[in-house]
């Protein structure tokens, strides 16, 4: 009977739970199929008139669609070189013992927790001299200060759990490293590449200081464009809505691919 209770109790905790978390979802998708005088007359839980304009706007209007390319440009690549570069890194901490190694860790793991306004004055003055502004590796690069000591974090965990014999094992049958490292060091921490790249992308993909002040008009993502909505009739509410619901796709289509990593992730205490 206690049993019964403590269940019954949990259910209806993780219920409301969902209901709080899943209603802002909810409601941003309604306003996304109304007008903005539908939205701003009346408080409806589902869209009196119905209506699909506010999405023509978006796939018809370059400055909408294009918005969404850049910004899957930008996120990719950053998240691609981000993992490349935290590869040999997180390696490198999880097997070797050096000179400050511990020093080194640590001051990667702050730079994760810097605001990112504080980058924002020497990003731009390089970019400005290396003529990078408005483009897709402006935002890429910068990016990579917060997304490496993240992604080594992660994927040093992950490698410090795989045992040193194995790599004692492939060097005395002759492998080299790199051999060892892609055939059958990688394939066993694919989880922590796979959280690795989830947790750089969904960085990326919501970030907004750097990417609205490093690009303008060529390389400018949907999160900057988004907050330009206002015009001389004021806020395009309907079309704002149906841009965060269109945006929140990728980020779940790469949920539904690394939902088990990222549970394996959790498991091991690295996430």
């Amino acid at each position: 009977m206690t049993n019964s209770k403590r269940f019954r109790k949990r259910s209806i905790f993780l219920v409301l739970y969902l209901i709080f978390a899943m209603l802002p979802i909810y409601w941003m998708i309604n306003m996304s199929f109304k007008t903005n005088q539908g939205i701003l007359s009346s408080f409806a839980l589902w869209p009196t008139t119905f209506t699909w304009d506010n999405y023509k706007t978006i796939f018809t209007d370059r400055s909408w669609y294009s918005g969404y390319i850049n910004s899957l440009i930008y996120v990719v690549l950053n998240t691609v070189i981000s993992v490349s570069v935290a590869l040999p890194a997180a390696y490198a901490f999880s097997r070797y013992r050096f000179l400050g190694d511990k020093h080194v860790f640590f001051w990667l793991l702050t730079n994760r927790m810097t605001p990112p306004a504080v980058f924002l004055l020497p990003f731009f003055q390089l970019y400005s001299t290396l003529g990078l502004m408005d483009t897709y590796w402006a935002v890429a690069l910068a990016h990579l200060v917060f997304n490496v000591p993240l992604a080594v974090w992660i994927l040093e965990g992950f490698m410090s759990g795989i045992p040193r014999e194995i790599d004692e094992t492939a060097y005395i049958d002759g492998y080299s490293f790199p051999r060892f490292f892609l055939t059958i060091f990688l394939p066993l921490i694919k989880a922590g590449v796979g959280v690795a790249a989830f947790f750089c992308f969904m960085f990326s993909w919501v970030e907004l200081l750097l990417a609205r002040t490093l690009t303008s008009v060529h390389a400018k993502p949907i999160v900057a464009t988004m907050t330009r909505t206002v015009s001389a009739s004021g806020m395009d509410w309907a079309t704002l809505a149906a841009a965060g619901t269109l945006t929140i796709i990728p980020g779940a289509i790469v949920i539904w691919f690394v939902r088990h990593y990222i549970a394996k992730g959790f498991a091991m205490g690295r996430v």
